[in-house]
């Protein structure tokens, strides 16, 4: 029973041209390589030949434990194969599926040649979308290679690449303030000293809006006159002079 399988398996071997190319992450002087669930490959130029010029390269994305046993003929799409069900139902997916036009010798100058793994996120649970380009679950590690398939016959395929992990978000309660280059006095200090702050301009408003009212009271006090009484007195005296003179 082992005999039929190992004859299918060497005529799937036989005529798959296996490059030396092993994928790598893009150059590091561009940002971003990896995220928490993205990462950034160089694009496979000049690797493919013209003998593979009708073919369909794919990206295959897999985690470690499923390489060494990896089936090149077990078709994209296939639940198998599929990013939904990454990596429990499935241990590899393919994505990123393109032609050698695609990835030709010569650079533009100026042009940025990038794959960005994980960056659909509109389909990452669209099971009609099994090839979806979806955010890595976790932050792996992963191991990724390119495969060249005619219809469904595989080709060439490349190395596979050296383990890549992501970046993992760290919870905030496992921030370690002592290793932020600030003390815990440090840190005591700046918090007493900002709550006193608070404090006096609390007062300081509140005594500015005191004398304000405090103003305008006085203010109103020498708005209102006074009434003032005048004394009529009788000159007795003045009278009888001016009688006299008379």
């Amino acid at each position: 029973t082992m005999l039929p399988l190992l004859l299918l398996l060497l005529a799937t071997a036989h005529g798959l041209d296996k490059r030396p190319y092993k994928p790598t992450l893009a150059s590091h002087t561009m940002g971003g390589l990896t995220t928490a669930s993205t990462f950034t490959l160089e694009q496979p130029r000049c690797v493919f030949t013209e003998a593979q010029r009708d073919a369909v390269i794919w990206l295959v994305v897999a985690i470690p434990k499923a390489v060494d046993n990896f089936n090149n003929s077990v078709a994209p799409g296939t639940p198998e194969r599929a990013f939904q069900g990454f990596p429990t139902r499935a241990p590899a997916y393919m994505t990123l599926n393109t032609t050698l036009l695609n990835y030709p010798c010569s650079k533009p100058s100026g042009e940025i040649t990038v794959l960005r793994v994980g960056s659909e996120t509109s389909c990452a649970k669209d099971e009609r979308r099994p090839t979806c380009n979806g955010p890595l679950p976790s932050p792996g590690p992963y191991r990724v290679k390119f495969l060249a398939l005619n219809g469904s016959k595989p080709v060439a395929e490349t190395k596979w690449s050296d383990s890549i992990t992501l970046k993992a978000a760290r919870p905030f309660s496992s921030i370690s303030v002592m290793g932020s280059g600030h003390s815990a006095g440090m840190i005591a200090l700046t918090s007493i000293l900002s709550i006193l702050f608070a404090i006096l301009l609390a007062g300081l408003v509140a005594l500015l809006v005191f004398w304000g009212s405090d103003v305008c009271g006085g203010s109103s006090t020498f708005s209102k006159s006074e009434p003032v009484t005048v004394q009529r007195y009788n000159t007795h005296h003045l009278q009888d002079q001016m009688a006299a003179r008379l």
